[in-house]
């Protein structure tokens, strides 16, 4: 069975650094577009970035330019989010997902369009 298996989340203070991990179990997630979102606490989940199949192009939510960065590794299976300058407000669970019907170069922005989940990971920013 296909899964995708976050990791990394924690606890840290305004300011500081995380960085989230999402491994595929199967090697043809090298061939998906993948994405992050997250979930505030009495909140609606929303994106967070995206990643096209290829690696070459990203896009994020103005709340997280210029301080979050998605990647994939070489493999492709693994997709990363490192968080910088984390703040209070970034507080969420935080989910990766896959999509399996894409073009090399497409990005996806809306949770509607992936089709695997993980399960979430805490990420918590203390003032």
């Amino acid at each position: 069975q296909v899964q995708l298996v976050e990791s990394g989340g924690g606890l840290v203070q305004a300011g500081g650094s995380l960085r989230l991990s999402c491994a595929a179990s199967a090697r043809t997630f090298s061939r998906y577009a993948r994405g992050w979102f997250r979930q505030a606490p009495g909140k609606e989940r929303e994106f967070v970035a995206a990643i096209s199949w290829s690696g070459d192009r990203t896009y994020y939510a103005d709340s997280v330019k210029g301080r979050f960065t998605i990647s994939r590794d070489n493999t492709k299976t693994t997709v990363y989010l490192q968080m910088n300058s984390l703040k209070p407000e970034d507080t969420a669970v935080y989910y990766c997902a896959a999509r399996t019907i894409a073009t090399m170069t497409s990005l996806y922005l809306t949770d509607y369009e992936y089709e695997y989940w993980g399960q979430g990971t805490q990420v918590s920013v203390s003032s």
